[in-house]
């Protein structure tokens, strides 16, 4: 059956994710093809990928190594279970990730998304607790403006209000940082922002309100991307590493979006200078091919679990795709492309060049401030009166018409383009960006 989107009811059936439904269907915006840093549309239009599909598509599109080895994938293997019984490449894949991890985050556990990773992070945060004899330790620390997938845990500890306000009451036992997004002291800044350290100390309130002996973890994103590309202040996130280890509480980086090179290092925590006790992710680990995800956990909450009978289970946790081969084939081939094409160190070159293209839209209509590290980049705009959001979605719908592809959140443009990207094509998708805030 092919979906003619010309016939009134040819759309129904698919109930689109986090998309105004009924605008979409009215005027579809459809893609048929991918290549490099392009898609092409049904009706033969280029758009450029401002965003690398879903900050996933690091490698960009239809990358040879990646295709060729899932093709291979599945005619070799198709499919086996991780749970009593293995395949090579999920152990190959789990030790070329613990290779490339920061500090003795030596063990992987895998999964199927980054809503995925970070439930998983978080039983384990709270079993290994209990395994240590320390069972009061069960309350997880998030923060506002956090966004940690849409499972029940991921928006429990998440801090953005409309994926929270519709799902009742959510975990018990949570509570959340004050966010650092400051643009009164911090507008326009490039990298790191100069004020805001000191909301580190927040989690200082909350061990004090609530007791560290009953903390388990704290999450953050070590750059807020889903919220807006917030970037955490000078001095911050090592505050937080003293904070959370002075009181032996856990502390993980959700790097579903950070990790793979979208800052020019393998991982937020390299970029930072920050080793948390684990790091989520998933996204450009497979370069959006396959679903996929991986928890990196260190010895020391790994070895935790390794005690008592060889027989019995240590986690009562997994999914019947972790480890899937085909997925694991992709990741393989997909840490081959960022090493034999050195764009880690591609994304970094371009941070200084892809920061100016960006600050050129200052002091265009409605721009409010300007955001940026790595290859990721966020254009904060004046809200219309009364009516929240218009502003950036007219923004990206027009963009989009002009042959470009970008994302909002709120009233914010953000975009994350493929490694790949090169000079000009920055000047390209900046270009168009500019055109459509000046439409």
């Amino acid at each position: 059956m092919t979906t003619d989107p010309k016939r009134a009811n040819a759309m129904d059936a698919y109930w689109m994710p986090f998309t105004a439904n009924r605008q979409f269907k009215q005027n579809p915006r459809m893609v048929a093809a991918a290549e490099g840093m392009y898609y092409t549309t049904t009706d033969g239009r280029k758009v450029m990928d401002g965003t690398a599909g879903l900050w996933c598509v690091n490698a960009g599109h239809a990358a040879p190594r990646i295709t060729e080895a899932v093709q291979k994938q599945v005619t070799e293997l198709d499919y086996a279970p991780a749970f009593q019984m293995g395949h090579p490449k999920a152990f190959e894949l789990a030790n070329r990730l613990a290779e490339l991890a920061p500090g003795d985050l030596n063990h992987v556990f895998f999964t199927n998304s980054g809503s995925e990773s970070v439930e998983t992070a978080l039983k384990i945060a709270l079993a290994y607790h209990k395994a240590k004899g320390e069972q009061g330790r069960t309350r997880l620390i998030g923060r506002e403006k956090g966004y940690h997938g849409v499972n029940f845990g991921g928006i429990s500890v998440g801090g953005i209000v409309n994926n929270r306000r519709h799902f009742g009451s959510l975990l018990t036992g949570v509570d959340h940082l004050r966010h650092t997004h400051d643009p009164e002291r911090n507008a326009f800044t490039k990298g790191q922002p100069e004020h805001g350290a000191e909301l580190a100390e927040d989690l200082v309130r909350l061990i004090d309100l609530h007791g560290a002996e009953t903390i388990a973890a704290v999450i953050v994103e070590p750059m807020a991307g889903s919220a807006g590309v917030i970037l955490p202040p000078k001095g911050y996130l090592q505050r937080l590493r003293e904070i959370t280890r002075e009181h032996g509480i856990l502390l993980i980086f959700d790097e579903v979006i950070t990790a793979y090179g979208r800052l020019g290092r393998a991982f937020g925590a390299d970029y930072y200078c920050v080793e948390p006790d684990m790091i989520t992710t998933a996204k450009g680990l497979t370069n959006g091919v396959i679903p996929m995800g991986a928890v990196m956990v260190s010895s020391e909450i790994h070895d935790a679990f390794m005690t008592g009978p060889e027989h019995m289970i240590e986690l009562f946790h997994g999914y019947t795709y972790s480890g899937n081969p085909v997925a694991c084939a992709a990741a393989l081939a997909a840490l081959d492309t960022y090493r034999e094409e050195e764009l880690f160190e591609r994304a970094a070159s371009l941070e200084e060049y892809w920061a100016d293209a960006l600050f050129s839209l200052k002091g265009l209509p409605h721009v409010k401030d300007i955001r940026c590290a790595g290859l990721v980049g966020a254009v904060e705009l004046e809200p219309v009166a009364g009516v929240p959001t218009k502003r950036a979605f007219d923004t990206y719908l027009r963009a989009w018409d002009k042959g470009a592809h970008l994302r909002t959140t709120g009233d914010i443009i953000a975009m994350s383009p493929p490694l790949i990207i090169e000079k000009r094509e920055i000047d390209e998708l900046i270009g168009i960006l500019a055109e459509s805030l000046i439409a």
